[in-house]
Order: C-alpha cells, then sequence, then structure tokens
C-alpha cells in the first residue's frame, strides 16, 4: 500500500515478491502450503506475484532421526527392530509435514520406504487455519465482489486439503484406489502399500527404483525412448483427469520417476484430487467446443464447472476467450504451450469475478508441473501433440454413451459432416498407439495386461462401427444428417469414404465384426422393433 502511495508499486513487485515468498517459509509448514495453493489461483493475486511463488519450494530441515522413529515404534506397535532389518541414517527427502526414510523389511527382504508425520505438526495446522480464516471474515466483502463467494469458503476449501494430507490412513486409500485404475496397465507403476505396517502417522509402502524426471542424461543413459515416455506419462495424466477422475494433484519432479523398462511411476499420493462423473464430462464438453471454436458454449462450460456463479452474464467473457484460443491455437500444435495459454487465463480471471475451485486449481498446477517435467525432459516438447492423439483416440474407442454423444458433436458442425476432422481424429489416434505401442513397458508386458492393453499395437474401432450402424439405423436424425454428407453438393461423396476405409482397414478385422454383428443381430432386431412400435405409439 506504501508503494502504491508513493508511486513506485511497479518497480519493486520483483522484491516484494520475494518478501513474500521468504515470509511465508519463515512462518511455517501451513504458509508454506497456502503460497503453494496461491500460486496456482490468479483469480486471488496478480501474476508477477504468482511466477515467484511457484518456485516456493516445500523443502525444510529434517527432524532427528530418534523422534522419527520413535513416532514409527509407537504407531506400529513394536521395535524397530522388529520389523525393520535396516534403515538409512539420512532421510530420503524432508518436507513441511513428513519426512522419508529408506528400508528393508525383516520379515521378506524387500525394500520400502517409510514416510512419518512431523511432530506435533497437527495443532500448528489448527492454529494457522484458525488464523486464516479470523483474517478471511474481514475480507468477504471484497472476495465477493471480485470472486462470487466470501473468503472463509476459500480458505475450508484449501484447509480441508491441507488436513487430509495429514491423514496417511487416507492416502493408503488413496494409492490403492491408485492402483485399482491402473491395474493392467504396463506403462504406470504405482507402488504397494503396507497397511499392516501403517498408521495416521506412518506409511510404509513399497520402494520405486526409479530415474527422475530431472535428470534427462540419467533417463538416456538407460536406454529409455524419451519421446514414448513423455507419451506415457501425458496420456498417464490425461486418463486420471478424463477416465478416473481421481488424479495426482502434486506430480513435482521428486514425486515422478522413469522406470528402467520405460515405466512412469507415481509417488506421494497424500494431494489428491477427485473429479465427478459429471466434471469430467464437462470437460470433455469443453475440448469438443474448442475444437468446434464454440466460444458461447465454451464459456457456458465455466459456470457449469463452477468458475463463475449461477446466473452470470458470461458475454463479456466469450469475445476473451475466442482471444485466447485463436492466438494459442491458431499457431498450429507445434507452437501450442499450455504454460502460455495459463498466463493469458490467469489475466483473465484477475480481470473478471471467475473463482477457481480448489480441485480445478490443482489440475492446473498439475498440468503445468507435468508440462514443465516434459519441458526437461525435451525443450522443443509439444503438449497438444502428445495430448491430441490420446483424445482422438478415446473420442474413437471409448464405449461410453456421454463420449459417443461427443463424438458426433466433433463429426457435425451445423449440421455438416466433417469428413476431414474424421481423416485427422483417425491419424492422431493411430499416432497415439504407434507411440505408446514402441514403449518398452509394453513390450516385456509386467504382469498381466488388461484386455483394452492387448490390443495396443493397432486401433481397434469394432466397438465404434458397431455402435454407429446402431445409430444410423434407429436415429432418424443422424441418418439424414449422414445421408446429406454422402450427397453434398448435389455429387456422391464416396471418395472421401474410401479415403476413410484406407486409414482403418488395417486396424479392422472384418471377419471379427462380421461375427460380432451376427452375434449382436438378435439384440438389433429387438432394438428396431421397441424403436418402431414406439414411434407408430408416439404418432397416435
Amino acid at each position: 500500500m506504501y508503494d502504491c502511495l508513493v508511486g513506485r508499486d511497479k518497480e519493486v513487485v520483483p522484491f516484494r515478491a520475494r518478501q513474500l515468498r521468504n515470509l511465508l517459509c519463515d512462518l511455517g509448514p501451513s504458509f508454506i502450503k497456502a503460497g503453494q495453493v496461491l500460486a496456482n489461483r490468479p483469480d486471488i493475486i496478480r501474476e508477477d506475484y504468482m511466477n515467484e511463488l511457484c518456485i516456493l519450494q516445500d523443502d525444510v530441515p529434517p527432524f532427528p532421526n530418534q523422534v522419527a522413529f520413535k513416532i514409527i515404534e509407537e504407531e506400529l506397535g513394536q521395535p524397530l527392530e522388529a520389523l525393520f532389518s535396516k534403515i538409512s541414517s539420512r532421510t530420503i527427502a524432508a518436507a513441511s509435514l513428513g519426512q522419508v526414510y529408506r528400508a528393508t523389511l525383516r520379515s521378506s527382504g524387500e525394500d520400502v520406504a517409510i514416510k512419518v508425520q512431523r511432530p506435533q505438526i497437527e495443532p500448528i495446522i489448527y492454529r494457522d487455519l484458525f488464523l486464516f480464516r479470523t483474517l478471511a471474515s474481514f475480507l468477504n466483502g471484497i472476495s465477493i465482489q471480485k470472486l462470487g463467494c466470501n473468503a472463509e469458503l476459500i480458505v475450508d476449501e484449501f484447509g480441508e486439503k491441507l488436513l487430509e494430507e495429514l491423514d496417511y490412513t487416507l492416502e493408503a486409500r488413496n494409492i490403492e484406489d491408485f492402483l485399482e485404475n491402473f491395474k493392467g496397465d504396463p506403462t504406470v507403476k504405482i507402488p504397494l502399500v503396507y497397511k499392516n505396517l501403517s498408521g495416521s502417522r506412518v506409511l510404509v509402502m513399497e520402494w520405486i527404483d526409479g530415474i527422475r524426471c530431472t535428470d534427462p542424461q540419467a533417463i538416456k543413459n538407460a536406454g529409455i525412448d524419451v519421446n514414448g515416455f513423455l507419451t506415457v506419462g501425458v496420456s498417464a495424466a490425461l486418463r486420471q483427469l478424463l477416465e478416473f477422475g481421481l488424479f495426482h494433484g502434486d506430480p513435482h519432479p521428486g514425486n515422478i520417476f522413469a522406470m528402467r523398462d520405460g515405466r512412469i511411476a507415481y509417488v506421494d499420493f497424500g494431494n489428491v484430487a477427485v473429479l465427478s462423473q459429471q466434471n469430467k464430462q464437462i470437460l470433455i464438453d469443453a475440448v469438443v467446443h474448442a475444437v468446434n471454436e464454440d466460444y458461447a458454449e465454451m464459456a457456458n462450460d465455466f459456470t457449469r464447472l463452477g468458475f463463475l456463479a449461477s446466473g452470470t452474464d458470461v458475454s463479456p467473457i466469450i469475445p476473451a476467450l475466442e482471444a485466447i484460443w485463436q492466438n494459442s491455437a491458431g499457431k498450429g500444435l507445434s507452437d501450442f504451450n499450455f504454460r502460455s495459454v495459463t498466463g493469458q487465463f490467469n489475466k483473465l480471471v484477475y480481470n473478471y469475478p471467475i473463482r477457481i475451485p480448489e480441485r480445478f486449481s490443482l489440475v492446473i498446477r498439475s498440468l503445468l508441473t507435468q508440462e514443465g517435467i516434459c519441458f526437461t525432459l525435451k525443450p522443443d516438447f509439444k503438449f497438444l501433440e502428445v495430448a491430441y492423439p490420446y483424445v482422438a483416440k478415446r473420442l474413437l474407442t471409448d464405449p461410453n454413451p456421454a463420449l459417443r454423444e461427443r463424438l458426433i458433436q466433433v463429426l457435425f458442425k451445423d449440421g455438416v459432416f466433417q469428413w476431414k476432422r474424421l481423416e485427422n481424429l483417425i491419424v492422431l489416434a493411430k499416432e497415439n498407439v504407434a507411440k505408446m505401442s514402441s514403449n518398452p513397458a509394453i513390450q516385456l508386458k509386467n504382469g498381466p495386461i488388461s484386455r483394452s492393453w492387448q490390443t495396443v499395437s493397432k486401433l481397434d474401432l469394432t466397438d465404434t462401427i458397431k455402435d454407429g450402424a446402431r445409430l444410423v439405423l434407429f436415429d432418424e436424425g443422424i441418418r439424414r444428417q449422414l445421408l446429406l454428407a454422402l450427397t453434398e453438393d448435389s455429387k456422391l461423396h464416396v471418395e472421401e469414404l474410401v479415403d476413410v476405409y484406407k486409414l482403418v482397414e488395417d486396424d479392422i478385422n472384418i471377419p471379427a465384426v462380421a461375427m460380432e454383428v451376427v452375434q449382436d443381430f438378435p439384440n438389433v432386431v429387438r432394438d428396431f422393433l421397441l424403436s418402431w412400435s414406439n414411434s407408430v405409439l408416439s404418432d397416435r
């Protein structure tokens, strides 16, 4: 405020931002965590302060081994020597909420990681949250005006996530959920958790012997194909976000490793976020609206996701969204940069009454962090060059009815079938399949492979063809649009149909499709008769 009064606020911003970062570090764990959250909240602070807070590290001096070992014995109810034949004398990692040791199980000889919570951390966190909430109560008026909600709600969202990180039994459940989600996926490694050796303050997990993603030379020396590994990483991140709705909220370089067989490994599952089925579908809608350049619907997606209060006039935001997307996507995939788009989006958020829900601030943080890791491994990495092929494959092959509906929205624009768009989707999907199938982890087939991964070497469109045929048979509107597409401009578009067939002929098993059709024929006849009878009854 003093800087503003004397007219030097702009020139001292870098100095003040550094002051803020250092102050948060000195104030302790809650303030460090709050700073990390603010680094991804353009709706709350200015971009120049955000950039400084992005380098805020969660590294603090470790607490003494004797204290940590006593907590382990208290939590597990046994002497350390009875459980572990060996334990590291130094911490492997130390953060504001806890620290990690490497040990060997006495019973099996397996190497494990032991995560131990800092002593007396819980009352400190509760005290700080009380202070945050008290301060927030004085800022409610400004917050409602700028963000459309009171400041206490923002503190409550932050506090809820922070308290979840203190409960290691919850983190153990998170690991089990991730294991279940990636079961049968040969490209992703999730550590096993030893629940019988874990408690609310101690967590024992399988030791991950991987290479840090910040060491590109070590990854290359291990013979890992960087392009293949990046494809695996981006696909795993998008699966968490769009398929499972459960994603890693803190994928910084210390929490992601490259396994020597090409797999990507994740550790530290204290900070995860959950997206509802509705939110996942809205995110996919937003992708479809971006592809179709439907900016009015993109703005409505913001309201549906909770960025804008219900009933907010979105018309002022539409031109800003259009400018951001066209400026970024207009350069083409080769120049698209997620961080630059986020930078432009941050300005939009700061200037309009947009509030970023906590779970979506984690999404933004997660994607930005992972893109940063990708840049470390490959400086000319292009996020969309990997992300688009995954989304294309998902749209073309996922049998989920909601995704089938989105595929139709992509293929039809203003009632006109987009032949070129279909060709592009197939090319991109095949590109994703080619990159994924070249990964050594798939060739080695670590453990049982799920059915969806057994056919990863080719684009399986069997279910899509069946569903498409059903749709044409039963949906009069789609049937009419498709016939118009084939006879558009008073000519038969056989050439486009042939081009599409040439793209997929190597990936379609005609006998298998025919067999599927024959087996499904009774169901098709039944559905056709039901559809016909319903139409007759509705006419009456």
